[in-house]
């Protein structure tokens, strides 16, 4: 690249970082008229820069194809995406020259959104650029996915402090308290997220949740991966950590089919949402439309966050069936993991391959294609919702059940079953709840969702083994053997951590809240901490009523219970070199 090239996307890179600021001081701010004008002069100006960048960057990517000694050609994507962007910009640019303010009030630009769109295009794409390089030296993989949380959390609660996000300003405590919730997935409100913020403020608690369900890392690692090409190995080896990737190469190639799924689920769940809502219930097809994909990303990041009042339970909601059924689905595919989702579409395509009468001739053997992993946790879940929903239609028959009836009493009980593991939506008042209900509602959500979803909770493999381990020592065996396979000591091993360390966490929080808000019951606080450490959000309705320190307490139950307590203890110790020795083993007296 030649200097005079390296220099103008250095300063579009500069100048799109500064477009994000400006963005940001315009919509958070209200803006007097001359102010507005120079602002939306500096959009004209990052677009024009941004557009001129990615036509050097055409250039060059077209001498490189014909020099074959030159530096490898980039990937198709990368040049369909620049010819796109650019030709968005072009038209963009072109109404705003030939029409200046008219285009403002132009039925396709009604406002300058579009012009907006091409600015945070350009800093999506000269950011991609920076290449990454991430040293191990100086933070371990947990240390470095704590700290994005943490960075995430104090910018959230900053945006969320802008004038124009909140109907009557908010307080840093609260700001806080709710950008907590929004990133680690949990749905816990002190105020109402309807009523209290703009829509600016939903956007950016939507923003959040996103964020926060899948981890920023994951989205700027494989979009610097996509545009760059390539990525160091201690890259890769970190990342494969991270997202819990079989292979170190595999790492990209994960993160690529998260973001893939991600995406398609939501916009499926959104449609599926659009329309099973009345328009008449909307005041625009707009907010019809934010509505429904709020509450499909809400739900797949099981982050239980609504802009209803009352949540699923708002009058005009709570005997939407078909709503609840999409709903339901939505979480439960974000709860059972991206492994599992990528396992069971692998095991569908083989299972349809071979039963297809166009395949008869190359139908193939393969064992063991929903691997062990996937069996136990889809067993777990299955049983876990079975169980509570026959339980739960049982209870609350002629309590929270007895207003709707037949099939509303099963999509209902259904619902009750299903939520509590991590997805914080709620049709029923959970304050009416009946007591054993509210006990069993306690270990589902302690339970949570499965590993390496969106899902908190100690994770339905844990309970499985823990409970598999139960029954091997009962039967006097030495090993957990399920599925004609062996159970690892360090999955044993991993499972009696979280599961202690979760207990320590939930039993600290219950003590410390009775200590500072000794007014509430026992009862509504061990639900509310079990609640936030499973992020899960489900209250008893105390959470507002709740003092600073106990609101405190309760962003850091919910923020353990995102990152997990055990990478906590990962990012806190040291690991020790494995010696070339052992000590003599000895049994210790448990009972």
């Amino acid at each position: 690249m030649n200097r005079p090239s390296t220099l103008l996307h250095r300063v579009t890179l500069a100048l799109a970082v500064a477009g994000t600021l400006v963005f940001v001081y315009d919509f958070g701010f209200a803006q007097s008229e001359p102010v507005q004008r120079l602002v939306d002069g500096f959009y004209f100006f990052v677009a024009a820069l941004g557009l001129s960048a990615a036509v050097v960057r055409l250039r060059r990517n077209r001498r490189r194809r014909s020099d074959k000694f030159d530096a490898p050609a980039p990937r198709r994507g990368v040049v369909l995406f620049d010819l796109l962007y650019s030709a968005y910009c072009i038209f963009v640019l072109s109404l705003y020259l030939l029409y200046g303010e008219a285009f403002k009030t132009d039925f396709l630009l009604e406002n300058p959104g579009w012009i907006i769109a091409a600015v945070l295009l350009t800093v999506f794409r000269e950011v991609s650029e920076v290449r990454l390089s991430y040293s191990r030296a100086f933070l371990n993989p947990a240390q470095l996915f704590i700290a994005s949380f943490l960075a995430m959390t104090l910018l959230g609660s900053l945006l969320l402090m802008l004038p124009k996000a909140t109907v009557g300003g908010i307080s840093f405590a609260d700001a806080s308290f709710t950008a907590t919730s929004a990133v680690c997935v949990t749905g816990l409100i002190v105020v109402d997220t309807g009523t209290y913020f703009t829509t600016l403020g939903q956007s950016i608690i939507l923003f959040l949740i996103q964020i926060g369900g899948l981890g920023i890392l994951t989205f700027a690692s494989y979009f610097n991966y996509f545009f760059k090409g390539g990525a160091t190995y201690e890259n890769q080896l970190s990342l494969s950590e991270m997202s819990n990737a079989s292979k170190i190469g595999d790492a990209f190639r994960t993160l690529k089919y998260i973001i893939i799924t991600t995406v398609t689920i939501e916009l499926v769940s959104a449609v599926l949402i659009f329309t099973t809502l009345d328009g008449a219930a909307f005041e625009t097809l707009r907010s019809r439309i934010f509505f429904s994909v709020f509450h499909s990303v809400s739900a797949f990041c099981n982050a239980g966050f609504s802009t209803l009042s009352a949540g699923l339970y708002d009058p005009g909601f709570r005997f939407k069936y078909g709503l609840q059924l999409v709903v339901i689905a939505t979480f439960v595919l974000g709860g059972l993991g991206f492994p599992i989702v990528a396992n069971l579409i692998a095991y569908l395509r083989h299972r349809v391959r071979n039963f297809s009468p166009r395949h008869v001739n190359l139908r193939v053997y393969r064992p063991w294609v929903l691997n062990l992993n996937s069996r136990i946790t889809l067993v777990t879940t299955t049983s876990l919702t079975a169980v509570a929903f026959c339980v739960f239609y049982a209870l609350e028959y002629r309590n929270t059940l007895a207003e709707h009836a037949g099939f509303g009493k099963v999509v209902t009980a259904l619902f009750i079953a299903a939520t509590p593991r991590t997805a914080g939506f709620n049709t029923v008042d959970m304050a009416a709840l009946a007591f054993p209900t509210v006990v069993i509602t306690y270990l589902l959500m302690w339970i949570g969702a499965s590993p390496a979803s969106t899902g908190g909770g100690i994770k339905t493999s844990t309970f499985a083994i823990a409970t598999l381990n139960i029954l091997s020592l009962a039967r006097g065996k030495t090993r957990i053997e399920v599925f004609r396979r062996e159970i690892a000591d360090i999955s044993v091993r991993r499972a009696f951590a979280t599961v202690a360390l979760s207990l320590i966490v939930i039993g600290s929080g219950v003590t410390v809240i009775t200590v500072l808000d000794p007014e509430q019951s026992l009862l509504a606080i061990g639900f509310e901490c079990f609640s936030a450490y499973s992020t899960v959000g489900l209250s008893l309705g105390i959470t507002a009523a709740l003092s600073e320190g106990s609101r405190v307490v309760l962003m850091v139950i919910m923020f353990v219970g995102r990152v997990s307590m055990l990478s906590v203890v990962l990012a806190v110790f040291t690991k020790v070199k494995h010696l070339g020795y052992r000590y003599p083993q000895e049994e210790l007296t448990i009972n």
